[in-house]
């Protein structure tokens, strides 16, 4: 049986060396002449070299991912971290028994139909595009054939469709010249009056929802908005940028307001954070909430997905407190009565949301993601683990693509699933029991990490509705990650909460697959309606608020 030894080397005494000194001491060495100086010298070197091996070995899987950083990774499929180990990939010994099954049920079928999102765009995801209808030049409905003279022509239900693509500023201006006359005898000026509908305003609502899109949707700063404005003549400054978006505040906040009540009401509530920087923190204030809060001087940003009624809901924390204490604010407008949510995140106990009971999941991705990172080192080890993850996955993904309700999924996983995590389990604590591995290398850590939130990463085989990561939050905290790696920070903590408003806002909208632009004009247009009814403003149902016609009206020609 294999000994563990957990007792950590003594500290290495630091001995300066110079290479011209080593170099020196290696010339001697070969003619034998080696003093006891030198001998003392390279003991040292040598005793160097062992503890940085060392703390290589032991910061591995963090040097890894620093490198994938530096140089790049295409991707984390199973197959191709397989490959990339120098192991093929096969089928995992727990799912082996199904091969026979699986085998009999691709026998006959067709191939299965290309993924959706793939290839060109039709014309049919334009939806944002002009309609313009061109009638035929010389026919019309129920005329006769000018080619067989013999039959009539009729309507076809799919007219022939051409897109054509053109390029224009974000921000556009109309110049209104008005005319003036003046009277050569009174010297009275008369100036010609404006178009009808062109307003007093000299920036529409769509300016501010524009630059809202471009600042918090796509993380490009006001500075670098405003340079491109002006290379296309059409001056737009930093400062009038934040001006749009302050005055654009009151009407849209009470929208917000509104997605955090209902936020609080979801079945599945997903949480995760980021660092963030805000340089305006006040010293005073900050060195009362240091005292505070333990002498936290971090700042994040947290991401809240929260699914209920069909519906996604996004929300977007920036300051001082962790992403637990931020669902913990969210839950308290949770309606007496409803059940404890399903709450998934990963395993980090800043995510707990404190005294509100939920019912935990643990991140499935993150718990694979510790085995990625060592495969190439463990490629044994770690393909029976990624392999049986695969199969899990791709038995998800099955149910998805069926459109199964949440109770049919779970029996669903509980038949194809639930025997591949069952062996896995008993793999992993041979594995640990038996000394097959040791428990403080990289794979042993993986397999104590997955071991011991076991409860919690495998909770979709027992609760209807679990899912089995924490990807859609990860994937909504990029908003923040793209804004922090353009912008860099946030000037002032009110600056971080109108980024916050305005990033809800949006991602919920892109989660509901509604035109984030055409919303921000919608609130804006309709501030009074959406202050004194905000549920029937949210991104879902805006268009049946504004009346028969659903489209946003646009400024003035």
């Amino acid at each position: 049986m294999m000994k563990r030894k957990n007792k950590k080397a003594g500290p290495v005494p630091v001995r300066e060396i110079s290479i011209a000194e080593l170099n020196a001491i290696l010339d001697r060495a070969k003619s034998g002449s080696l003093t006891e100086e030198d001998h003392v010298a390279l003991a040292a070197a040598v005793a160097t070299l062992a503890c940085l091996t060392r703390e290589i070995q032991a910061k591995n899987a963090s040097i890894l991912r620093m490198r994938k950083i530096l140089f790049g990774s295409s991707t984390e499929k199973t197959r191709d971290v397989l490959e990339k180990s120098g192991k093929e990939p096969g089928v995992a010994p727990a799912a082996a028994g199904d091969a026979a099954r699986k085998d009999s049920e691709k026998a006959g079928q067709a191939k299965p139909a290309k993924r959706k999102g793939h290839g060109r765009n039709g014309s049919a995801a334009y939806t944002g595009a002009k309609r313009i209808k061109v009638p035929h030049a010389e026919l019309k409905h129920g005329d006769r054939c000018p080619d067989c003279g013999k039959g009539k022509v009729y309507d076809q239900e799919r007219p022939a469709q051409l897109v054509r693509v053109v390029g224009m500023a974000p921000i556009n201006a109309d110049v209104y010249e008005c005319e003036r006359l003046r009277c050569n005898g009174c010297g009275k000026v008369f100036t010609a009056d404006a178009p009808p509908g062109v307003g007093a305003r000299k920036y529409d609502e769509s300016v501010a929802a524009m630059v809202a899109l471009f600042k918090y949707g796509c993380g490009v700063p006001f500075h670098r908005l405003e340079k491109f404005q002006a290379g296309l003549g059409i001056p737009l400054p930093a400062g009038t940028q934040w001006e749009l978006i302050e005055e654009s505040l009151e009407a849209v906040e009470p929208a917000c307001e509104e997605l955090i009540r209902q936020g609080a009401q979801g079945r599945l509530v997903h949480n995760d954070d980021t660092t963030m920087k805000i340089l305006g923190y006040d010293v005073k204030a900050r060195a009362e909430a240091m005292e505070e809060e333990r002498k936290r001087t971090g700042t994040f940003t947290t991401g809240i997905i929260s699914r209920a009624e069909g519906h996604d809901v996004a929300l977007f924390f920036t300051g001082r407190n962790h992403a637990g204490e931020n669902l913990a604010k969210v839950l308290k407008q949770r309606e007496e009565g409803l059940s404890a949510p399903i709450q998934m995140c990963d395993a980090l106990s800043r995510n707990a949301p404190g005294e509100f009971k939920t019912i935990l999941a643990n991140c499935l991705a993150h718990a694979r993601r510790r085995f990625v990172d060592v495969v190439e080192n463990f490629p044994e080890e770690c393909r029976r683990v990624l392999e049986t993850l695969c199969e899990v996955y791709k038995n998800d993904e099955t149910a998805r693509e069926r459109g199964m309700p949440p109770e049919d999924r779970l029996r669903f996983h509980q038949e194809r699933s639930g025997p591949l995590m069952r062996d896995l389990d008993e793999w992993l604590r041979i594995q640990i029991e038996e000394c097959n591995v040791e428990p403080n290398s990289g794979v042993g850590e993986a397999i104590g990490y997955m071991r011991g939130h076991w409860e919690a990463l495998t909770l979709f085989l027992r609760v209807p509705g679990a899912p089995l990561d924490n990807n859609i939050c990860e994937r909504a905290l990029k908003k923040a990650i793209l804004h922090r790696k353009n912008a860099l920070f946030y000037k002032t903590e009110n600056g971080a909460r109108v980024g916050d408003i305005f990033m809800s806002l949006i991602h919920t909208a892109e989660l509901n697959r509604e035109n984030p632009f055409d919303y921000l004009v919608a609130l804006q247009r309709n501030p009074d309606k959406v202050k004194s009814r905000p549920a029937d403003w949210m991104p879902w149902n805006y268009r049946r608020a504004l009346g028969a016609n659903p489209s946003i009206p646009s400024p003035p020609p």
